[in-house]
């Protein structure tokens, strides 16, 4: 049964910090490519970061780059998401998606982002 499972979101003031885990399982993790995105209220949802499988490729929105970054532990099967700096216009929930021959996503985890 193929889980990806999202953890480490809340509430924290502009300019704090928060990272994100997500912990999967159910198929080979080290292969595929493993993205987070975000969806705000009446927002699409956008690509935040993409971490490749093999070659260790990392891209990023223009609107994190220099505050989000992406990491994964393959050893773990788990991909992270540190998230400095953060701006109310960050507030969102947060997916873990895996893309490979087929693709999975998270359940989302809620980031608030305000004082």
């Amino acid at each position: 049964q193929v889980q990806l499972v999202e953890s480490g979101g809340g509430l924290v003031q502009p300019g704090g910090s928060l990272r994100l885990s997500c912990a999967a399982s159910g198929f080979s993790f080290s292969s595929y490519v493993m993205r987070w995105y975000r969806q705000a209220p009446g927002k699409e949802r956008e690509l935040v970061a993409t971490f490749t499988g093999a070659g260790s490729m990392l891209k990023y929105a223009d609107s994190v780059k220099g505050r989000f970054t992406i990491s994964r532990d393959n050893a773990k099967n788990t991909v992270y998401l540190q998230m400095n700096s953060l701006k109310p216009e960050d507030t969102a929930v947060y997916y873990c998606n895996a893309l490979g021959p087929l693709e999975y996503w998270g359940q989302g985890t809620q980031v608030t982002v305000s004082s």
